[in-house]
């Protein structure tokens, strides 16, 4: 009898320990992977990829838009904190109302009255989704797009997209890779290239709107952030550039030493700043293509944490969450109020392709587009 009962204590163990779920394991960062999990109507199915160093710095990927979901890394402190925005599941994506960490694309900012003329004289017309103009690609831009993503190791992800030829306007078929490398001293390296086979215009960026604070209940007013950039590029009040090029000099967009970005944000007696509704301004940096000189860097004075942007972008446009309104509700079940963050996106000017002494953004059939950006984090 006894061996009965210890032959049914086993079994009945056995089926307890078959049926229990495993829990699932979150990222460092607090994600659910599952969370993350949608099948779309196109057939594919996303899904949440994680990055993650020798250091214990983790970066969180999605496919629609390649975005950026988080980016986990240590204060002064050596506590780790979440230094961007974004949602913690995928449903808040696909309304496509939001650039938090996407991929920008084809055209990265503003194209005058949505049209452009390319130097084999033909002209094309966006589709308009910021007033008269074309912001970001156009409604549809890459930022509401599936990227297919492959990770061939713990460090890297490749993210690909074709965009069919006339897709929200632009001509040729364009395919573009964005490569995430994580390294081992800490920095996001952002590879991109992109090819195509009729001759137009591309200009990619990514949008992730950072708070070094790790918590973006916090403004980012008290942030410092320094500009390489002598100058920046003036607009009307579509903030569309005038074609002009100024010194920042004396003006409240003088970033060439380190200044608190709240500092003069209020200073609407500057036309710039009151057009802008505070910062949301292309900067001319000084050391256009040159990868190993900074282009940027910004401090969290509360956490210590920094992030040495480099480029080889011409420009660089810095926008401080002037539009955030806590209408959106992000991670932990935060709502994104007004300047809870700031972008800094490198970049071509904006409307490049309607002024010719900006640099060029064409790119040729027999042309590949290459540029890339490195956010490296540390801290002070």
């Amino acid at each position: 009898m006894k061996r009965i009962i210890f032959i049914l204590a086993v079994f009945a163990l056995f089926v307890s320990c078959g049926t229990k779920k495993t829990k699932e394991q979150l990222t460092d960062s607090g994600l659910y992977p599952s969370k993350f999990v949608m099948n779309m109507e196109s057939g594919k199915t996303t899904q949440l990829y994680t990055l993650k160093n020798a250091n214990g710095m983790e970066v969180c990927v999605t496919n629609i838009g390649g975005r950026i979901v988080s980016i986990w890394v240590p204060d002064r402190n050596g506590n780790f904190q979440d230094v961007v925005l974004g949602f913690d599941n995928i449903e808040p994506y696909i309304p496509f109302s939001t650039n938090f960490g996407a991929i920008i694309g084809r055209y990265a900012n503003r194209i005058a009255n949505g049209k452009f003329t390319l130097s084999n004289r033909a002209t094309y017309t966006l589709r308009q989704n910021n007033g008269k103009n074309t912001l970001h690609g156009g409604p549809r831009g890459f930022h509401t797009c599936f990227f297919d993503i492959e990770q061939p190791d713990d460090l890297t992800l490749i993210c690909t997209y074709l965009s069919k030829n006339m897709e929200e306007g632009f001509p040729g078929d364009l395919l573009v890779t964005v490569t995430y490398t994580l390294t081992d001293d800490n920095a996001l390296d952002i590879f991109y290239e992109a090819t195509t086979n009729r001759l137009t215009v591309v200009n990619l960026t990514n949008h992730s709107y950072f708070n070094l604070s790790g918590n973006p209940e916090n403004t980012i007013l008290d942030h410092l952030l320094y500009l390489n950039a002598d100058a920046y590029t003036p607009t009307n009040d579509e903030l569309i550039p005038t074609g002009k090029i100024e010194k920042v000099a004396g003006t409240p967009l003088d970033f060439t030493k380190m200044t608190a970005v709240g500092s003069r944000i209020n200073d609407t007696a500057f036309e710039a700043i009151r057009l802008g509704n505070g910062y949301d301004h292309n900067y001319v940096l000084n050391n256009q293509g040159e990868i190993n000189s900074l282009a940027a860097k910004l401090v969290s004075p509360s956490t210590g944490i920094t992030m040495d942007v480099y480029t080889t972008e011409p420009g660089i446009q810095i926008y401080t969450g002037n539009f955030l309104n806590g209408t959106s509700i992000g991670k932990k079940g935060i709502a994104y109020q007004h300047r809870t963050a700031i972008c800094l996106e490198t970049q071509h000017y904006p409307d490049s392709p309607n002024q010719p002494h900006f640099p060029s953004t064409e790119l040729r059939p027999d042309d590949l587009y290459s540029t890339r950006t490195i956010y490296k984090f540390g801290v002070e």
